[in-house]
């Protein structure tokens, strides 16, 4: 599969990513998310101002994650940014933390990962270490990172 294909799957599955969200509209989940995505954020080690500002808006405009308060998604997505920004070691630790929280969940688990691919790919790339972080997040969940392709 071309990444042109996997990028078109993604943006096809967006509409059905909102809709299994809304089953899992609590703490955890919202916490696991935003966890990933600053994960994700920070795969080469660093987050500039222009980055930072960028995910922000992506988060924000998010069609699958407009099913929790904007300011409650951003509010946890700059905390778990701010761990990392503290100490990298801290701020993996508690990204992690909040993601084992949804383990044993399967359905939780696979929706959180979908999320994180795709905001992994809203800037149409999907480099090394971005994948790296993906399939270490996969493998936290408790999940088959071949079935991410990843």
């Amino acid at each position: 599969m071309s990444f042109s294909d996997f990028m078109s799957g993604l943006k096809q599955k967006s509409g059905e990513l909102k809709a299994e969200i809304l089953k899992f509209k609590n703490k955890k989940f919202l916490n696991a998310a935003t966890a990933g995505a600053a994960l994700i954020a920070m795969a080469d080690g660093t987050l500039d101002s222009e980055e930072k500002k960028k995910m922000l808006k992506f988060i924000e405009s998010n069609d699958a994650l407009s099913v929790f308060k904007t300011q409650e998604v951003i509010g946890a997505f700059k905390d778990f940014i701010d761990n990392f920004e503290f100490d990298q070691d801290i701020g993996e630790s508690k990204a992690y933390g909040a993601l084992n929280e949804l383990r044993g969940n399967e359905v939780e688990c696979r929706t959180v990962m979908r999320l994180i691919l795709s905001i992994a790919a809203a800037d149409g790339v999907f480099d090394d270490s971005e994948k790296a972080v993906a399939k270490k997040i996969a493998i936290e969940l408790d999940l088959n990172p071949a079935d991410f392709e990843l």
